[in-house]
């Protein structure tokens, strides 16, 4: 409408009240005083009797009073909503009104949602592939190639009520609605509230609202994809690489690290190679050859030697799994005992330091009150502890979560024996497969000191760390 009255097209503008016309008492006063009379518009609020073309009125002496009312009506109820709506968010009922692609409200309580198999075949699909390795851009143009409705399409199609509009392709996937829907909590059955948030009623503009500041509330709902299975997406999804200038990827990129430097194995290819041709090289060594040598490896062997080894541990796990239990746990207790004392031991250091800041907060606070302190030093030094107890704060939660983790060692073998024996009958290394059982591979620089190339390969796998398979087959078989 403003570009209208800007514009020299409007003469008069009538509404209901004045509320019509906002609730945002300053806004509203700018529009009656200075908008409309600048470019000679005639405002009419009927309901309150109210006509600029009568400036001396006394109705016109009232307006101000009742947009400053109106703007604390709106104030007030949208208070009232944010209570109501925090009291239902902190109860666990579902506070988004549009049910994620995949679930229906379910017909006898619609607070509750239920599987819409249909749509729950798509999300498992687009997390399968995200776990072969596939990125969002490949997932969307794949599901468009196949014509798989997009859950707008869907959702119109069976009269499901959505806020998103009608695609003229109605098998069209954006990108970002697949990226969405890998990132939804929600598909492994629990309720994730308080997720955006608002500055005030007159900014509507939705915030993501810190993770510490959400609310979750697990098993709320049928599970469409297992827990495990969202946790390594995310994973899989921090690791993301860019596709080569050829459109060719590899189910190794991303997971192939230098063992010196530590840096990504880069996958190097052309349309003139063949498959055999294609080869991984250390990140830093391509972009200066001084800081680290190059540590090439073929992929072809890369994926013979990882695909080799878990061969040998799925071989060990189905045939020795308690001893393989017993080892491990063994194993990965001796590792975690020392973590453990280093992490708590530094937890202590930092929670002693954080209560201490806070009693050097009290001291200078006083100090500055009783004018020991000037302002200025005041300043600084509460800036400098602000942002040292900030640091240390954030250096607490990461090793509670490092202790946590250890602490959990008994669970992740057993998780990581669940993954094996679903492989058991694997006849050749899959993308799938390898994003499910490998956290990551070090590769070591080659040795050609023998006369003979020889490198070593360390895979790191989920959960567990190394196993050292040559080592549990002698003791096992001693």
């Amino acid at each position: 409408m403003l570009a209208e009255i800007e514009a020299g097209r409007v003469a008069v503008c009538c509404t209901k009240d004045l509320s019509r016309l906002g609730r945002n008492s300053s806004l509203t006063g700018l529009y009656i005083n200075f908008t409309f009379p600048k470019y000679n518009v005639r405002y009419i609020a009927i309901n309150d009797h109210f006509d600029t073309i009568d400036p001396n009125s006394t109705d016109s002496d009232i307006a101000g009073i009742k947009n400053w009312f109106n703007e604390f009506f709106a104030k007030d109820t949208s208070r009232k909503i944010r209570a109501v709506n925090k009291v239902k968010g902190e109860r666990g009922v579902p506070l988004t009104v549009n049910v994620p692609f995949g679930y229906r409200k379910d017909p006898g309580d619609k607070t509750k949602w239920v599987v819409d198999e249909a749509a729950a075949l798509v999300v498992k699909r687009i997390f399968k592939l995200c776990m072969e390795g596939r990125g969002p851009m490949q997932i969307a143009k794949l599901l468009q190639e196949e014509k798989v409705l997009n859950p707008t399409a869907y959702k119109k199609r069976e009269g499901i009520k959505t806020p998103s509009p009608e695609t003229a392709d109605p098998y069209h996937w954006n990108t970002n609605t697949v990226v969405h829907i890998l990132e939804r909590r929600e598909y492994t059955g629990c309720t994730v509230n308080f997720k955006t948030y608002t500055n005030s009623i007159w900014d509507k503009k939705q915030r993501e609202n810190p993770m510490e500041n959400r609310k979750i509330f697990y098993n709320t709902h049928p599970a469409i994809i297992s827990l495990e299975v969202f946790d390594k997406v995310q994973e899989i999804r921090q690791q993301r690489h860019r596709r080569t200038a050829t459109g060719k990827s590899n189910m190794f990129s991303g997971l192939v690290f230098c063992n010196d430097c530590k840096q990504k194995l880069y996958y190097s290819t052309t349309s003139y190679f063949e498959k055999r041709q294609d080869f991984f090289i250390c990140s830093t060594h391509r972009a200066n050859k001084d800081k680290c040598s190059g540590h090439y490896i073929r992929a072809a062997v890369l994926e013979q030697i990882v695909w080799k080894h878990i061969q040998e541990v799925i071989s060990v796990v189905t045939r020795y799994e308690a001893y393989f239990r017993s080892e491990m746990e063994q194993k990965l207790r001796i590792q975690s005992e020392e973590s453990l004392r280093l992490y708590q031991k530094r937890l202590a250091q930092a929670e002693k330091r954080i209560g201490e800041l806070d009693r050097l907060f009290i001291r200078i606070y006083e100090d500055n009150v009783a004018g020991r302190l000037d302002d200025e030093r005041f300043a600084m030094m509460s800036k400098n502890y602000t942002e040292e107890q900030k640091a240390l704060k954030a250096e607490v939660k990461g090793l509670q979560q490092q202790i946590h983790e250890q602490e959990q060692q008994a669970e992740n073998i057993e998780q990581f024996v669940q993954r094996v024996k679903r492989n058991s009958t694997l006849t050749e290394l899959t993308p799938y497969a390898l994003r499910e059982l490998v956290k990551a591979v070090h590769v070591d620089a080659p040795d050609k000191s023998s006369g003979k190339r020889r490198q070593k390969v360390h895979i790191e796998y989920d959960l567990v760390g190394y196993i050292p398979v040559d080592e549990l087959l002698k003791a096992e078989q001693a």
